[in-house]
């Protein structure tokens, strides 16, 4: 593999599939380093065209892409959008050549992820998933947190190229297990931050000032990130302090509990918090920012 050292070897090449908000900020990080990439979009074409601009190359097709990198790259919102473009005759996994690395930065179901490294494998390839943690502002400077798991040897291999990604890089065992870690992580983050929403709505209720909650919250050991991303809206009005959408937040709730099920495990935390992130989709708020769960319990509360 390919990696710029003291004695000037070139850069991997890399493909990256999935320019959304957090992939298209990876992508310039990675271009602002000289990487050279090729990439394929998933809905929009306003990202890709600035990737292109920029220089990187656009593949027809996912096989395509492959066969021309070291590191294919995918950040995808679903494992079924990860599966789709993984499989298939023009499938990332078409195109593999022995020795290429294939890294799975979005949040999939775990199950899903062994059954592509299995695939992967088959082509004389390595499947890494490395979940992501912090937003595409982040991305931008490098600074995101990357929960990588898999094969020891490959993640040495792309370690260089995650660390000019990420802040903090992590190496967490066996396929999968970033993918685990990184379900349970949003689990707690959806719950924690669906029940200080509903507390706010409650305190309007109630006739309590939201102001007056949080600062006798925060004096104590409630005290958390997560509750003031929550306060950033229902207090100052800023929900873009979190900027993860109320879709996507259902969206791991519900690979939580896939992941429980598989497990034989029966959660019940996580069941309020589906609940309510599905109710609200459902209601039109898929598009909203998580801190605007406020106004979803403020509405159900209302006389």
């Amino acid at each position: 593999m390919r990696q710029q050292g003291e004695h000037g070897m070139s850069k991997p090449k890399i493909g990256f599939i999935g320019l959304g908000l957090m992939g298209a900020a990876m992508v310039g990080r990675l271009q602002s380093l000289g990487y050279e990439l090729t990439v394929m979009g998933n809905v929009t074409r306003p990202r890709i065209d600035a990737a292109v601009a920029a220089g990187a190359t656009e593949a027809a097709s996912p096989a395509e892409l492959a066969a021309a990198s070291d590191i294919v790259m995918l950040c995808m919102d679903t494992s079924e959008s990860v599966e789709k473009r993984m499989r298939g005759e023009d499938g990332v996994i078409a195109g593999l050549t022995p020795g290429t690395i294939v890294i799975d930065f979005g949040t999939s179901l775990p199950g899903s992820t062994k059954d592509l490294g299995a695939e992967v494998a088959e082509k004389g390839a390595t499947y890494l998933d490395a979940p992501l943690g912090r937003t595409p502002s982040h991305a931008v400077d490098g600074m995101l947190n990357i929960m990588c798991s898999g094969d020891k040897a490959a993640f040495d291999k792309v370690e260089p190229v995650l660390k000019d990604l990420g802040e903090n890089v992590f190496h967490l065992g066996a396929l999968g297990n970033g993918h685990t870690i990184k379900l349970i992580n949003n689990f707690f983050a959806m719950t924690t931050a669906n029940a200080m929403a509903e507390a706010f709505a409650m305190a309007d209720r109630a006739g309590v000032g939201r102001q007056d909650l949080y600062d006798v919250m925060s004096a104590g050991p409630l005290k958390s990130g997560m509750m003031d991303f929550i306060k950033a809206y229902g207090i100052d009005g800023d929900p873009d302090v979190l900027a993860f959408s109320v879709r996507n937040a259902a969206k791991d709730v519900g690979y939580y509990g896939k992941m429980a099920e598989d497990l034989g495990a029966a959660t019940i935390m996580s069941k309020c918090a589906r609940e309510a992130l599905n109710t609200a989709v459902d209601q039109g708020m898929g598009d909203a920012m998580v801190p605007e769960m406020v106004d979803f319990f403020a509405r159900r509360f209302e006389k």
